[in-house]
Order: C-alpha cells, then structure tokens, then sequence
C-alpha cells in the first residue's frame, strides 16, 4: 500500500495545481473514509489541508474520533456544529408541508438523514471558497458502485481519491498512513441516525460487496441485492438528466 499512498499523493498535488486552488479539504466524521482522506490531503499539502468537523445531531464518539485523527495526522482544523441550523431548517419545512396536509412520516428519517448530509456538503464549499481549496470526498468503491451516498451530499465533492479502492483497501491504507486501530475497527456508519451503521441499513456486509467487486464468488441472492442496489442509484452517478435538444428537431 505504500505505493498506492505515494500515488494518490501525488495525484492529489497534481489536482491542486491543474485547478489553480490553494489546497484541500475534507468533512472529518470519525470514520474511517475520511480519516484516510485526512491523513492522504495533510501529506500531500501539509500546509495548505483543512479538516472540518460538522457534528449535528451527531454521536460524541464520532466527534472525538476526528480529534484523534486531527491530532495524529496534525491537519489544521475547524469545527463547525450544524445541529442548531438543521433543527431550525427541518422543522420550517416539517410545518410548512404539514399545514398543507402534505408531510410524509414515513419518509421523514431519511429526509431529516439528508438534510444533514447536504448542510454539510455546503458548509464544506463555503469554507472551501474562503480558502480557495477543492472539496475531497470520502466515498470508496463500494459505496459508489452501491450508491450508498446522498446525492448532492456526500457524493458533491470534487475529488474522490477513494473510488477505486475497497472498503478492505482502505483499511490496508489506513494502517499504512497510521490512522488509530480505535477507527480502523470501528463499525462504518454515516452518522446519520443514532445507531446507525451501514451494512445493516444496506442489509449486506462490505466485505460481500468487495468480494463481488473483485469477481469472487457470492450468493445469488447478495448478488442480486449489490446489482439492484446498483441499477436504483444509478441517477446518482450520473449527470442530470436532460431531454434531447430539440432545437435539431421539427416540432409538431
């Protein structure tokens, strides 16, 4: 692995200069995703890498976590707390659709779940404008190749250095960058509800998910539920959608 952490440093300095910024910066959960972006964008720019803190709502342990990865890669940092904010904005648009008879209990987890997924994502461009650095996202193969990411949340960033590896990569380069065994053997979880993790929200483990990555074989049933998974988030990945450009077309 440490080939693989020499490479995507440099690919990170490179990305830097192409985009004429400052630097880079990354939302610091406790997990081990970002923890791996935090160590990977402090040694490719060592003083010119912010890691943001943005709990909301959020797990203690999870926050104290992101210290220790402040503390043992050294990044500069900033904390940002949104639970004030996203109380504020959720439950305005909780009334508003309510006193239209039109809120959705069923539906208001994963609402509320986004929202703080997204205020996040522009708390991270606000900063990142004041200090001219590009946004680096945290996702790695199997959560894009799942779409287990929120759309315009997580997922808008501007690198994604983790994309190609494993959720079992990224441990080999965890341990290779020194992030502490504490979050390396921590349950993934986005943070987003208390008691959350992944793999029981996603109903398989990321280890059936590398293993089919890798081609090896599985159950048809965890195959079929990683390719269905695949085939609903695909608008994800994609670009918006757009109709064809009609100008080229005579209109009855």
């Amino acid at each position: 692995m440490e080939k693989h952490v020499e490479q995507l440093t440099k690919w990170l300095q490179m990305k830097v200069e192409e985009a004429n910024v400052n630097g880079l910066l990354v939302g610091l959960s406790g997990g081990i995703d970002s923890s791996v972006v935090g160590y990977l964008i402090k040694r490719a720019l060592p003083e010119h890498s912010l890691g943001v803190v943005m709990p909301c709502k959020s797990n203690g342990q999870d926050e104290a976590d992101a210290q220790l990865v402040i503390e043992g890669s050294q990044i500069d940092s900033v904390t940002v707390d949104l639970t004030d904010q996203h109380e504020l904005l959720f439950s305005s648009i909780k009334k508003q659709l309510q006193n239209k008879g039109d809120w959705n209990d069923k539906n208001e987890k994963l609402a509320d779940a986004n929202l703080r997924a997204r205020l996040r994502m522009s708390t991270l461009y606000t900063i990142a404008t004041n200090y001219n650095y590009l946004v680096v996202g945290t996702d790695n193969a199997a959560e894009w190749y799942t779409g287990y990411f929120t759309k315009y949340g997580d997922g808008g960033v501007d690198l994604v250095p983790l994309l190609h590896y494993t959720k079992t990569e990224v441990r080999e380069l965890a341990k290779e960058l020194g992030v502490p065994d504490q979050i390396i053997h921590k349950a993934p979880s986005a943070g987003l509800w208390e008691g959350q993790t992944d793999e029981s929200e996603m109903g398989i483990s990321y280890d059936t998910i590398d293993a089919f990555l890798r081609g090896d074989k599985i159950s048809e049933e965890d195959k079929q539920t990683i390719v269905k998974m695949h085939e609903r988030t695909a608008h994800k990945r994609d670009l918006p959608t757009s109709p064809p450009d009609f100008h080229h077309f005579t209109l009855e």
